[in-house]
């Protein structure tokens, strides 16, 4: 009897400390889980508010996916999964630090300096008894940024003339002198260099329409329509960009791969087709890693592979572009693929709390991931290094990729069509394994376009054809500059400013001096004002 009374109480010492190392690991559990839940939404917020919303990057905690999304590629807040069911409850969450901001000689730093002098009056400089005081130094109260309101003046020209009466008087005829005038930016018109880059870059680089913009010249004390506005960009488009759209095809049609891609375009006036009818303006970019940087529209009225044979037909390189069948019609180019396009359908198609063990979704976008984390690592090797590496590191990859496609069983909806995407584009998104000069995915001319798409949203459509050509190549120029590392603004005035003059005297005269790439020109308009 004693040695069962002995017993209980170790039995129930014994099932005390089991009960209390369950209760441990529960709280261990639920320890790591709160922690993972943190980690998620600082992660979140660190994307919603430490990056612009189209540079988003998703990186969620161990066990969940890491979304390298790149611009343009926007991820609905339904794919975040346990992202957007942690936001509905309450969790604290840690602190973070904040950049410090930025000092006004940081944000202004090539401006000039106007200093303000504050001093005494001169009768307060002696004390009471008439001794003068000693200055004992000058300190930064404060400062400001400034800005002026533009000036604006007519400049009128005038010719002075001179005659030799002696001659005129032997022969009766006169001999009058006078100095060659400067060559107007275009005839029998007023406008100028000045002016007409600014409604240029106020509308295709600011997003402005002419209307808004007449309202700010008439504020100014200026009446300029917008029509007249509008012939002044067509004409000076036609004259003096052209030449440049055309040289910056030719040294495209050099590099050996091309990004292509197309978004649509409405013109009011094209003959024998409704207001409403799409068009299209289509967009071709050099490979990230050429020297040269190009960018170069053309407005085209359908999205008819015809329109993409017009510009790379006969072209040898490598072509990157969507999964749009129209460029199969480039019968001699090599295609890839776009690797954003297939990760942006795993995208589309992610359920509610997905993750890599629940979700075939959330698998399919980790391949993608892996790979886009794979090229980061690449980005300053060269072609033949790169090539070596992705043969390496990312063929497995890919390999794995398209063998587990092929186990998925019947799929439905946004996950089928994010499986029959990659099917259908498996030897496009292969390619970049047997070619170390191209990159993975078409985000270079869909950067290229997003100033187009921004534009579209204010000035909606174009009025006429003569509009459509002229803006295309108002956007190759000024892309083209951006893409070099000009201040597309400071550069587009220099060639309105230059042009005029050698164009009076041959209008074919060679503009390769002016290429955006040129050393004196980069010398000139590289440095600030330029978007990246």
């Amino acid at each position: 009897m004693e040695q069962e009374q002995q017993m209980v109480p170790k039995v129930a010492f014994d099932a005390l400390q089991e009960q209390l190392s369950t209760l441990q690991a529960t709280v261990d559990r639920l320890t790591a889980l709160l922690e993972e839940k943190e980690q998620i939404i600082r992660n979140q917020n660190r994307a919603r508010f430490g990056q612009s919303s189209e540079k988003r990057t998703y990186l969620l905690a161990d066990g969940q996916l890491s979304m390298f999304e790149q611009a343009g590629n926007g991820i609905p807040d339904k794919a975040l999964g346990e992202v957007s069911r942690i936001e509905k409850q309450s969790v604290s969450v840690a602190a973070h630090t904040r950049k410090p901001k930025r000092t006004l000689e940081e944000l202004a730093a090539n401006l000039p300096e106007e200093p303000v002098i504050l001093d005494l009056p001169d009768a307060e400089k002696y004390t009471q008894d008439g001794r003068p005081l000693k200055y004992i130094g000058t300190d930064l109260i404060r400062s400001e940024l400034v800005k002026e309101p533009a000036r604006i003046y007519v400049k009128k020209y005038y010719c002075r003339s001179y005659a030799d009466p002696v001659a005129e008087a032997l022969t009766g005829k006169a001999d009058v002198r006078r100095p060659a005038a400067p060559a107007p930016l275009l005839p029998h018109s007023y406008a100028s260099a000045s002016v007409v880059t600014d409604i240029i870059v106020k509308k295709y680089a600011d997003a402005l329409p002419l209307y808004r913009q007449e309202q700010m010249w008439k504020r100014m004390g200026v009446e300029l329509k917008r029509n007249t506005m509008a012939n002044w960009v067509i004409q000076t488009a036609e004259l003096y960009l052209k030449p440049f759209s055309d040289a910056f095809l030719r040294e495209l049609l050099k590099q050996a791969a091309i990004h292509a891609d197309e978004t649509v375009v409405q013109v009011n006036k094209e003959p024998g087709r409704a207001a409403t009818a799409e068009s299209r303006i289509w967009a071709y970019a050099s490979s990230k890693r050429a020297e040269r940087q190009i960018r170069y529209f053309r407005y085209e009225e359908s999205r008819k592979g015809a329109c993409a044979e017009k510009v790379l037909g006969g072209y040898k390189g490598v072509v990157i572009s969507d999964g749009y069948s129209g460029y199969g019609i480039l019968s001699e180019a090599t295609r890839a693929g776009c690797w954003a396009h297939a990760r942006r359908k795993w995208i589309e198609a992610m359920p509610e709390g997905a993750t890599k063990e629940n979700a075939l979704a959330a698998k399919g976008l980790e391949y993608c991931s892996r790979l886009f984390e794979i090229e980061q690592k690449l980005e300053k090797l060269t072609d033949k290094e790169r090539l070596e590496q992705r043969r390496l590191l990312s063929r497995p990859i890919v390999d794995e990729y398209y063998a587990w496609l092929q186990t998925i069983f019947k799929p439905i909806g946004k996950l089928k069509k994010a499986i029959v995407y990659s099917l259908n584009q498996q030897e496009y998104l292969c390619a970049f394994l047997d070619h170390g000069e191209i990159e993975i995915s078409n985000n270079q001319v869909e950067n290229a376009i997003r100033p187009i798409v921004v534009g579209r949203k204010n000035w909606l459509f174009c009025d006429t054809q003569a509009g459509a050509n002229a803006s295309v190549l108002i956007f190759s120029v000024l892309e083209t500059a951006k893409a070099n590392g000009l201040n597309p603004e400071a550069y587009l005035s220099h060639l309105l400013s230059v042009m005029p003059e050698r164009f009076a005297a041959d209008p074919r005269a060679p503009v390769l001096d002016l290429m955006p790439w040129d050393e004196h020109i980069q010398e000139m308009f590289s440095g600030s004002g330029v978007e990246h």
